[in-house]
């Protein structure tokens, strides 16, 4: 029955959610395509062998590049089918598999898309990325003994609150799964506590993602464009959050460096670029040309390159943390060797977070004052930044492996240990 309820809501919405999608068309036009598979029709045909990966969008499309990678390397008879829900994860799909995997969106949580869906595909099993939990597709999985694995699983206390109050709801999902590799002891624990079964500590797959080296090359190129000009980067910025960047980068006189920023969402590029400018900040695109010796603001308006950012940059702030919206993952940061620093709410990437300040990888202020100040002493100490990158190998040398632990438990989950 709470399902069913669940399910009404969803038709109810149906208005709201086409609006969302027109709505967010304006800047992304993209969203408009391919809507047929948002409710389980698919144009393309399905292999006879099919291993489905679910991630939502970019982040996640990225951070399956080892798991999948590892799935390709055991499992070659078979093709990976990768669904997602935004154009730009799509797009990253495009950009790190090509040709090597099928690429669909998954349908809307409606009780007969999500059966045409696993009736078009019919995959062997299914791997959800992270902390996607749909309670039709989970249920219409479990009727049918198709195991669905829950990798790189994460869960914040506040989201594991949120679920919490939705237990009749998600617990019967959550249990359906057939495993669960938990990135934390810490996320195992909340993710048990809501039902979910054969939850095992795996680590985080980002730990296991090489940065391209074509874009770490590329960064260095960069960097010799600016000779010795000290280069801080704003990564993964979000809305309110440049402003502040911004006023701190006046107040402290570190304007003499290079502020490269790159929002978080490619819809947001044209309106920071028409802030500096209404600023009176020297602001060059980098879709258009290179910094110069006038330009202040260097603004990253590209997707795919973060690893060139960081490879560029002296030192790097982890944006989404500044305000209290939970903070981006620092560990691509780290891949690089690049000096982090994070704001005061990283409750999305806790463990992670913490672990890397423990290292001596990270550094955390308090306030956009204390970014500005921070920035300035740090600037002005290469032995400390130095340091900080030695730091940073040793501590990505010290958490990887997830992928291998992940592979082995998809294939004691899915029965496909011995095949």
């Amino acid at each position: 029955m709470v399902r069913f309820l669940y399910s009404l809501i969803l038709y109810l919405a149906a208005p709201a959610i086409w609006l969302r999608l027109l709505w967010r068309s304006r800047r992304q036009p993209a969203y408009l395509q391919c809507l047929p598979e948002r409710y389980g029709f698919y144009a393309q045909a399905a292999p006879s062998k099919l291993i489905w990966v679910h991630a939502v969008s970019v982040g996640e499309t990225r951070a399956a590049q080892p798991l999948i990678e590892g799935l390709m390397a055991r499992w070659p008879e078979h093709r990976v089918l990768l669904t997602g829900m935004t154009p730009t994860g799509r797009d990253a799909g495009a950009q790190v598999y090509g040709e090597r995997v099928l690429q669909a969106y998954l349908p809307y949580d409606y009780p007969v898309a999500v059966q045409r869906f696993l009736d078009h595909f019919k995959p062997e099993f299914g791997v959800l990325m992270e902390t996607e939990i749909w309670p039709n597709l989970l249920a219409a999985a479990k009727a049918r003994q198709l195991p669905v694995i829950l990798a790189n699983a994460r869960l914040s206390a506040r989201s594991a609150r949120g679920y919490g109050r939705l237990a009749s709801l998600v617990g019967p999902a959550f249990a359906a799964l057939r495993g669960v590799a938990a990135q934390t002891a810490n996320d195992a624990e909340r993710l048990a506590g809501l039902g979910a079964q054969r939850v095992e500590v795996c680590g985080n797959l980002k730990f296991d993602v090489v940065p391209a080296p074509e874009k770490v090359c590329l960064g260095r190129q960069w960097r010799a464009t600016v000779g010795q000009r000290q280069v801080w980067l704003a990564a993964s910025t979000r809305e309110g959050e440049e402003v502040l960047i911004i006023e701190a980068w006046r107040a402290v006189g570190a304007s003499e460096a290079l502020l490269v920023l790159v929002p978080r969402h490619p819809q947001r590029f044209d309106e920071v670029a028409a802030m500096l400018a209404g600023q009176g900040i020297a602001v060059r695109r980098r879709s258009e040309s290179l910094p110069d010796a006038e330009t202040q603001v260097w603004l990253g308006d590209s997707m795919g390159e973060m690893a060139a950012y960081f490879s560029f940059a002296d030192l790097a702030f982890i944006g989404g943390s500044l305000l209290p919206l939970g903070g981006q993952n620092l560990i691509e940061a780290a891949a690089c060797g690049c000096p982090v620093l994070v704001g005061p709410h990283t409750f999305n990437f806790l463990q992670a977070t913490e672990d890397a300040i423990a290292a001596g990888v990270a550094r955390r202020v308090e306030s956009p004052q204390r970014l500005g100040s921070e920035v300035a002493r740090l600037l002005r100490g290469e032995d400390e930044l130095a340091a900080m990158r030695a730091a940073a190998g040793a501590f990505m040398h010290a958490h990887q492996g997830a992928t291998q632990r992940m592979l082995a438990l998809i294939a004691r989950c899915s029965d496909r240990a011995a095949r």
